[in-house]
């Protein structure tokens, strides 16, 4: 967002909770939040809508990228309220292009829907069955990845030809900047379909277009190989290659598509700028209960794009549902206290795929307290996830011997994911894998010591109450407990083999106390 900041013709800046604001001045307001403007922009598609129909709309079925976040979700379901709209459903944009392509399918096809648009890419392989059954495969793509970017690129480029050839920045004047975009907005698109273009300081080639983005070109391929490995499918599978988006109209971008497939050709059957817009309204026609048949007939299972979990004793990350899990889904998993007579649990969701918490997205926290007290590990509280139709998330927390039950409320102050996150998340958690397991298996070592060390301790006392035990044994065990439990608090960063070493050894120690 920083490097976005200095191309935008207007300002941001830092509101409550770390949340960005967009600077304009409209009806006596300087300042709003990113789903107030999006509400902007419903309430006009709402007014459009009224004045074509000529009654008004309440409901709305609303699309968005497959890579959307929980937050980004429930952001975006607030803005349609915000807008006067009733959301009853939520669909990943490229399933509803992929409903509009497979709504007259005659034969069971593997589709690949790659959707490249203004701001966001999503890529979705998911199986169309005779009758209109649409099955997600697998999901994979950006936040943060456009036809907005392949602009910056330009706009970063012509500023620094300009203050190479008459020493100006343009990078302070907010107005130049913006006449700047729209320029290069421009010459985007006409580069899809003329091989030159000017922007006023000089000629651009569709040449130089394409080096500036080639980044981003690469990234794409990237995330398609991505999504193949998560679903354990092979390109050969692929029946059609569905264009949906207006950046798939840039001929880079579907050279270098087609000869990742080996040659095969794309689908642009679809207008990319209308295919999830008609499939959104297919599916608005379903759950109003519309009579069609070929409507009715239509049956969606989407998947979730991110892991989702609960951080654990010593950041590890503990997935509950994992990510590709078809939805609507639910899981539930049991935890303990992790001392002596604790009283309440601080539970941290987490959305990503690395396996320490604090490399993945936190979507919210809430604590649930009374717990009976007693000795750790003894009272027991289930946690319950659930992921609706629009993949929003809903957690439960209940103490199974009380019954209490507390519930956790997401919100939306939290920061959108960006695009360093997503790429953590995702293409690093491959990189990273090797880091990942070292660090899992180094705190398991760690909790584990810390309970060889309770439990020990027990047994001493134990042993202390009956006096059943000779006093120079004793005081050897307890002096070797004392040393180790020292160690550890000094030596918080042990590596995995000194870990285990002492666990093993505070072992063989505890033999004399059987």
């Amino acid at each position: 967002m920083q490097e976005d900041i200095k191309l935008w013709p207007f300002k941001v800046v830092k509101g409550s909770a770390d949340t960005p604001k967009v600077v304009v001045t409209y009806k006596g307001r300087k300042e709003f939040l990113a789903k107030e403007i999006s509400s902007m922009i419903l309430g006009k598609m709402k007014e459009i809508a009224e004045m074509y129909l000529g009654k008004v709309v309440k409901d709305a079925v609303i699309t968005v990228p497959s890579y959307f976040n929980d937050t980004q979700r429930q952001a975006t379901k607030d803005a349609g309220t915000i807008a006067g709209l009733n959301v009853i459903r939520m669909i990943n944009e490229p399933t509803a292009a992929a409903i509009t392509y497979g709504l007259d399918n005659k034969s069971d096809i593997v589709v690949l829907v790659f959707d490249l648009g203004g701001g966001t890419f999503d890529v979705s392989l998911m199986t169309i069955e005779e009758g209109g059954v649409f099955e997600v495969k697998a999901v994979a793509g950006d936040t943060h990845l456009g036809g907005g970017d392949f602009d910056n690129h330009m706009v970063d480029y012509c500023a620094r030809e300009f203050k190479r050839r008459w020493n100006k920045d343009l990078t302070g004047n907010q107005r130049a900047l913006g006449r700047l975009r729209f320029a290069c907005e421009k010459a985007k698109r006409i580069l899809s379909c003329a091989t030159q273009t000017s922007i006023d300081l000089d000629f651009l080639h569709r040449a130089k277009f394409e080096e500036l983005n080639m980044d981003s070109f690469n990234k794409c391929i990237e995330t398609l190989e991505t999504c193949f490995s998560d679903a354990k499918m092979k390109k050969s599978c692929v029946d059609q290659v569905v264009l949906v988006g207006g950046s798939t109209r840039i001929p880079k971008v579907q050279h270098m598509l087609q000869e990742y497939f080996d040659g095969k050709e794309l689908c642009k059957s679809v207008n990319p700028d209308e295919a999830v817009a008609y499939g959104a309204a297919v599916m608005a026609a379903k759950v109003s209960g519309r009579n069609d048949k070929s409507v009715q007939d239509v049956v969606l299972h989407d998947v979730t794009p991110l892991s989702l979990g609960i951080e654990v004793k010593g950041d590890i990350f503990n997935v509950v549902i994992p990510r590709n899990t078809p939805i609507p889904t639910s899981n539930a998993k049991q935890y303990c206290t992790i001392y002596d007579n604790q009283s309440n649990i601080i539970f941290k969701v987490f959305q990503g795929e690395r396996l320490r918490s604090t490399d993945n997205h936190l979507l919210g926290k809430f604590t649930i307290s009374g717990i009976p007290r007693a000795p750790k590990g003894v009272a027991k509280v289930m946690v319950f996830f659930e992921l609706d139709d629009n993949g929003v998330l809903r957690v439960t927390a209940s103490i199974l011997s009380t019954g209490k039950v507390e519930k956790i409320t997401i919100t939306n102050g939290i920061r959108r994911l960006s695009k360093e996150k997503i790429e953590k998340m995702v293409h690093d958690a491959k990189k990273y894998k090797l880091e990942d397991q070292e660090f899992k298996k180094k705190a398991e070592a760690h909790n584990a010591l810390e309970d060889c060390i309770y439990d020990m301790k027990n047994k001493i006392e134990g042993h202390n109450i009956q006096n059943s035990m000779r006093h120079e044994i004793l005081q050897v065990t307890r002096k070797a407990v004392d040393k180790t439990s020292k160690w550890l608090k000094d030596n918080q960063a042990a590596p995995f083999p000194v870990l285990h070493s002492k666990k093993v050894h505070l072992e063989f120690v505890s033999k004399s106390l059987s």
